[in-house]
């Protein structure tokens, strides 16, 4: 099915891609699409490097007359996000990711597709692959670890790149151009519990809520999906106070850059308290199904018994302060912006709840491209888990780019797209975070835009890119090097 995509037009785009797809390249677990991305530029005779960070850097020659023409640098992150549907076996490390066409779209076989931010890295390649393009010189930039701490353009040296004008291809609506972008802030709450047993007759059950659409916890936030680790701290609190509920264990999201799709949580009932339990759980899964049946209709409510011993338990009172807190803890769109009507300015994705062993840890990933607000959001969640009697450091700050309208990359692009497509594009920001902020405070006066092809549910297997606009986004991205 993989190779279906390379019968897609444009061919030299859809190579490349399929080429990626074919590389392992989970966050952090880089090292095989590096040297795949340098070994690209050096079997073409093209000036490549790796920084001391891991990024790659390729340089291109000005086609022979445009050697005095501003520099353009191309610049996509060679990871992926890894995630997939509860029982694949895929293994991100070491397999492939399946392709298939889907009528106008390119999916992948119940994982991500990586086409975040691979088809921006395909064509780079293509444009560094091909003899018959006209543009001035050429620097690409593929950024490691964006997914996961963005390490690449934090570690980027001033003075390293040599362009004036920056082309991030890391956006996901063709049509639109992206001059702006949130910054984010990681909030991390640690609790500890103290251990206990439970009575010998109790009924241990595997709760789990499964089957949400999930997504990117930022360009998504807004679309009101179901957030995994909130429902069942709805479920907890409900039977924790109902039942008496005890908790040994929670594995509830896994990554703060994605909407959680899945929690779990080894939890037990005295047993004649089980039948009440299902039944009341039966009734949440109805409400859960109700509030979400636009957004998140196949979403499931599970209760399993299953073995487990009678040591290992969280002391109720712990419990109750971590659901109490969890529950109270705000999630998704906070405020949305002034500057711009429907964008939003500010947000928390509820991401990771783990427990087991003694240990609490809360993971929330906040978003604003307001950095004090950023910063105020960061405080009250502090406030809220130190009242729960959990500690808090904060991490992975970034700032938020903020919109040049006047920017002479902006007009040029503006006027590529109009004569190339005989229409206006869209200017605007969005909801993510994206390296130009911080690519822009190693490079103050490179001037920025992002644009790239329409790609929906990124962060999740539902990931899917339209074949249409990777067509015009080729289009678009060859027409502009044309006339820099």
């Amino acid at each position: 099915m993989s190779l279906e995509i390379e019968s897609l037009s444009p061919a030299i785009v859809w190579r490349q891609f399929h080429q990626l797809t074919q590389i392992p390249r989970p966050s952090r677990q880089e090292a095989q699409v590096r040297d795949f991305l340098a070994g690209f530029g050096k079997a073409r005779d093209l000036e490549t490097l790796v920084d001391e960070v891991g990024n790659v850097i390729i340089r291109k020659p000005a086609t022979e007359g445009r050697e005095e023409r501003p520099g353009v640098i191309l610049q996509g992150h060679m990871d992926m996000v890894a995630q997939a549907n509860t029982g694949s076996r895929h293994d991100f490390t070491r397999d492939p990711i399946l392709t298939r066409v889907d009528g106008d779209w390119v999916k992948a076989e119940g994982t991500t597709l990586g086409a975040d931010n691979g088809i921006g890295v395909a064509a780079i390649l293509a444009v560094l692959e091909s003899t018959d393009l006209v543009h001035g010189p050429l620097e690409a930039l593929f950024t490691c670890n964006e997914e996961s701490g963005m390490d690449g353009a934090f570690g980027l040296k001033p003075g390293l790149l040599q362009g004036k004008l920056l082309i991030n291809t890391d956006a996901e609506d063709e049509g639109v151009l992206c001059i702006g972008c949130a910054g984010g802030a990681n909030v991390n709450s640690r609790l500890r519990y103290r251990i206990v047993p439970i009575e010998k007759d109790w009924v241990a059950h595997r709760l789990s809520i499964t089957g949400l659409r999930g997504g990117h916890s930022g360009v998504d936030i807004h679309r009101g999906r179901g957030n995994a680790v909130s429902l069942l701290f709805r479920l907890l609190k409900s039977a924790a106070v109902d039942f008496n509920l005890r908790i040994k264990s929670l594995d509830a999201g896994n990554l703060r850059n994605a909407i959680p799709r899945e929690a779990f949580a080894l939890v037990a009932v005295e047993p004649c308290n089980v039948p009440a339990l299902k039944e009341s759980f039966k009734r949440w899964h109805a409400v859960f199904s109700a509030e979400l049946k636009h957004a998140d209709p196949d979403i499931q409510v599970a209760l399993e018994s299953t073995e487990t011993g009678l040591n290992g338990w969280m002391d109720q009172a712990a419990a109750l302060r971590l659901i109490h807190a969890v529950c109270a803890c705000p999630g998704g769109v906070i405020r949305m912006s002034d500057e711009m009507p429907g964008l939003v300015e500010s947000s928390n994705n509820l991401a990771i709840v783990r427990a087991g062993e003694g240990e609490i840890a809360i993971h929330n990933l906040v978003r604003s491209s307001v950095d004090s607000a950023r910063d105020d959001v960061c405080g009250k969640l502090a406030s809220l888990f130190t009242l729960a009697g959990a500690e808090t450091d904060f991490d992975g700050h970034y700032p938020g780019w903020q919109p040049d309208l006047s920017s002479s990359i902006l007009r040029l692009v503006r006027q590529t797209y109009r004569e190339r497509f005989g229409g206006d594009a869209e200017t605007g920001a969005i909801h993510a975070g994206l390296e130009c902020g911080i690519l822009a405070a190693a490079y103050p006066t490179v001037e920025m835009i992002s644009f790239g092809p329409t790609i929906r549910y990124p962060h999740s297997p539902d990931e899917r890119v339209d074949i249409a606009s990777v067509g015009r986004f080729w289009e678009l991205l060859v027409g502009v090097l044309e006339k820099v």
